[in-house]
This record gives structure tokens, C-alpha cells and sequence, in this order.
């Protein structure tokens, strides 16, 4: 019998001493393991570039940092190829099959609804590093924090500046999903705070076949200002079909592809004057803490500028680092109650949710191309450029 006890006693040993300091038998920490999908190809894949780069960039320098609790980290990604289902799919697999720690997001609120659905099942805490779409926190989901402001409000800038400067009527042409979805609506509804009139609000499910047409709608209509909501692929499309037609409207705003550091040179001339709807801009002159450094370590790691899908991705694992810093441990709900709490500035700006983890305290901001350079046009005290019309 004593030596039953004495069994019973060095194995509860072990079991304690893994649980404080998990390592393998030579010594080393096991490293602290983070899943993601990201959609190296497909229709998300320029934006998912810059997201895959601020999650390593991130992972550099925690690591020089000492990793989290001690122990290295590790980033786990497969390619979800923009696809929901694919998308869902692996986060299964890095959660039952490569016993992830942590996961982060993927990019896009369809992908990122994809995701939530098995993290909400197996009780994962995510940051959704590039999604606005309200799909996500509708409630269906559990524990997952935005970073993006809202999708409804990412052209409050833009009729506001076309309001103050006397145009009247806008019309807003979207693709035919969640996210943009949200986008016309918020547009939509802002374009009646401020007295414009939408003459033209319409969806579209394919580029290719529909927007020939749908320009003709939109010059037949003519309003001051255009809203094009889409993925970059499509608004590059658009862009190519205004210039054959030879049209502008006063105004014409894009999300996305107009805040990518190349859209100057991948639209051509007619990308001059165009708006777009930004979540973070890589100029030096914005007060958040750490943004200059961040902006200096990014190009020297990427060799190419941010965008702000790199410095939400970045943004979301300052959040996570912190969350676990503070907790001292990786267990989820502690996580996310912490995370919940936080009200807090990123190098992107304020970060505060409400309960249901949809982004309260960050609000987008409207860049102009002007001379061949981004400048920020809105809000007042951001700007670094009076809007041109």
C-alpha cells in the first residue's frame, strides 16, 4: 500500500509540473501553436497578403521578445482559397487534429462567419483581424472580438464630405454579399441623415456580366457621387469600364482596392481624386502609439508599405498578447472576459467592443488619392489634406 501512495505521489508531480511549465524532454518550451486560414489565392488573396504579413511580422518580434509565457510561438496556416467552406474545413483541423493554442482570424466576414461557426463550438476565443460585416456578431457566434469598425458606417466620412460640399445625390452599387451588403445599407441610411437622395442602389452577383450594364444605370442616373462596394478585382473592372465610357462622377468612393499603396499605378489616371473607406492609413503623422515603428518594421519586412489589413492583423495580436500577458495562462474565457474589458489604443487606433464583441470604439476614416499620394480627408482632426472635388 505505501508503495501505491508513493506512485500516486510522483505522478501527481509530473502532472503538476507539465501543467506549469509544458516542455518537451530535452528542455525545450513547447511553443505556444496559432492557427489561421488565409486565402492565399482567390478573390481575397491581395488583402490576405498584407493580414499574412502582419501576423508574421508579429511573430518575429514576440519571439525576440521571449514568446508568450516563456515559450516561442508558432503560426499554423493553410490556404482557405477564399472559399467559406474550405475555410471551415481547416479550422476544424487546427483545432482537433494540430491541438492549436489559439487561433486568429482569416480575412473577409464570409470566411471569418465560417470560422466563428467552429470556434464557437469548440469554445475558441478568436479576434477577427479583417472582418466589419454585422453577420458575424449577430449573435450566433461566441467570443468573437472585431477590429474593424462597422461595415454600416465605412462611408459616413464620404457623404459627409459631399454633403458639406453642396452635391445631392449619390448612387451606391455593391456586390451581392454579406459584408457590402451591410455596406449599401449603412450608406443607405447615413445618405438620409444628411439630406442626399440615393438615386441608384442595385447588386450585382457577377462582375464580368453584370456591370457593363449597371454602369449605364448609374450614367443614365447621374448622380454627384458613386459608392462602388466591392473586392479589388471588381473595382479595378469598374475603374476599366468608366475610362472606356469616358465617365466620372463628382465624387466616387472604394473600399479596399483604393487603399492598397499600389491602387495609384494599378488603376492608372483615373485613380486621381477617387475615396476610399480606410480602417488605418500608413502615415506618420497619425498620434497612435507605435505607429511609426510599426510602419519602419513592416516595409523593412514586407518590402512593401502596410495596408490596413496588416495593421488590424498586427493590431488583433497586440490585443492577444496582451490579453494572455495579463491572464497569465492560455485558457480562453479568461481571454476573452479580459478582452471584453479591454478599452484600449492599438497601433491602429481604439479598440472597445460591446458585449456581444462587435467593434464600438473604432471608426473608419476617408483617404483621398490626390497628386499620386494617399491623404487623409476625414475625420478634421486626422486630416492631412482638404477633400478635392
Amino acid at each position: 500500500m505505501r508503495h501505491f501512495h508513493l506512485t500516486l505521489l510522483i505522478a501527481a508531480c509530473l502532472c503538476v509540473c507539465w501543467f506549469v511549465s509544458p516542455c518537451s524532454w530535452g528542455g525545450t518550451p513547447d511553443p505556444v501553436r496559432i492557427g489561421a486560414t488565409l486565402s492565399l489565392t482567390g478573390k481575397y488573396a491581395e488583402p490576405s497578403g498584407m493580414v499574412r504579413n502582419g501576423y508574421r511580422l508579429w511573430q518575429k518580434q514576440v519571439n525576440a521578445r521571449g514568446g508568450l509565457l516563456g515559450r516561442p510561438v508558432q503560426l499554423i496556416f493553410y490556404d482557405d482559397r477564399s472559399s467559406p467552406e474550405l475555410a471551415a474545413r481547416f479550422y476544424e483541423k487546427l483545432i482537433t487534429d494540430d491541438k492549436v493554442d489559439l487561433v486568429l482570424s482569416p480575412y473577409s466576414t464570409p470566411l471569418t462567419a465560417a470560422a466563428a461557426e467552429v470556434t464557437t463550438r469548440h469554445g475558441y476565443t478568436m479576434l477577427a483581424a479583417g472582418a466589419g460585416g454585422e453577420e458575424v456578431w449577430s449573435g450566433r457566434y461566441r467570443n468573437v472580438f472585431g477590429v474593424y469598425g462597422p461595415g454600416k458606417r465605412y462611408f459616413v466620412g464620404f457623404l459627409d464630405i459631399m454633403a458639406s460640399n453642396g452635391l445631392n445625390t449619390v448612387a451606391i452599387v455593391y456586390e451581392n454579399s454579406s459584408f457590402h451588403r451591410d455596406v449599401a445599407a449603412g450608406a443607405v441610411e447615413w445618405a438620409g441623415r444628411f439630406g442626399l437622395k440615393v438615386v441608384l442602389c442595385v447588386p450585382y452577383d457577377s462582375g464580368q456580366k453584370e456591370l457593363p450594364d449597371i454602369l449605364k444605370q448609374v450614367m443614365k442616373a447621374k448622380p454627384d457621387g458613386l459608392i462602388f462596394s466591392s473586392y479589388p478585382k471588381d473595382s479595378y473592372l469598374m475603374l476599366d469600364l468608366m475610362q472606356k465610357a469616358k465617365y466620372r462622377p463628382k465624387a466616387l468612393g472604394l473600399p479596399i482596392a483604393s487603399t492598397y499603396p499600389d491602387f495609384y499605378k494599378e488603376a492608372g489616371p483615373i485613380a486621381e481624386g477617387i475615396f476610399g473607406a480606410s480602417q488605418w492609413e500608413p502615415d506618420e503623422r497619425i498620434p497612435f502609439p507605435g505607429t511609426r515603428k510599426f510602419i519602419a518594421d513592416f516595409t523593412a519586412f514586407a518590402k512593401t508599405a502596410p495596408s490596413y489589413h496588416a495593421g488590424s492583423a498586427y493590431a488583433a495580436c497586440q490585443i492577444l498578447e496582451n490579453a494572455i500577458n495579463h491572464c497569465r495562462c492560455l485558457d480562453q474565457f479568461m481571454i476573452a472576459d479580459f478582452i471584453r474589458s479591454l478599452d484600449s489604443v492599438t497601433i491602429t487606433g481604439r479598440f472597445k467592443v460591446d458585449q456581444d464583441g462587435k467593434q464600438t470604439g473604432h471608426n473608419t476614416i476617408i483617404i483621398q488619392w490626390q497628386n499620386g499620394r494617399k491623404e487623409i480627408v476625414f475625420p478634421a482632426n486626422m486630416r492631412t489634406a482638404p477633400p478635392r472635388l
